[in-house]
């Protein structure tokens, strides 16, 4: 959903939604490139279900009165969490032990 929603939040009010993003990511997804890369990243093909998730919700919004596809999108748009997460001195140090702590014992 990540491209529809930057599409739909970028346009103005009333701007009708646009599902092209969504198409270009899907044929990207196919391509030899974005394949390749996600088989030497990840060591497996992309199946790209996500990318047709997004398209079909896409075309879903599309159906519904604009009005209410922009209470969605906004509503989506808040339930969305944050890209960082914010932890106190504690949280961070527990954290950090539990992900780093064996390098310690290597000493």
């Amino acid at each position: 959903m990540s491209s529809e929603n930057e599409a739909s939040s970028s346009s103005p009010p009333g701007q009708r939604l646009s599902c092209t993003p969504c198409f270009d990511a899907l044929w990207f997804c196919y391509s030899p490139v974005h394949q390749m890369q996600q088989y030497y990243r990840i060591g497996v093909l992309d199946n790209c279900s996500e990318k047709w998730n997004d398209l079909f919700d896409c075309l879903k919004l599309k159906t519904k009165r604009s009005t209410e596809a922009q209470e969605i999108l906004e509503t989506r748009k808040k339930a969305t969490p944050h890209i960082w997460t914010f932890r106190t001195p504690e949280e961070a140090s527990s954290n950090w032990k539990e992900i780093f702590g064996h390098l310690d014992d290597m000493e």
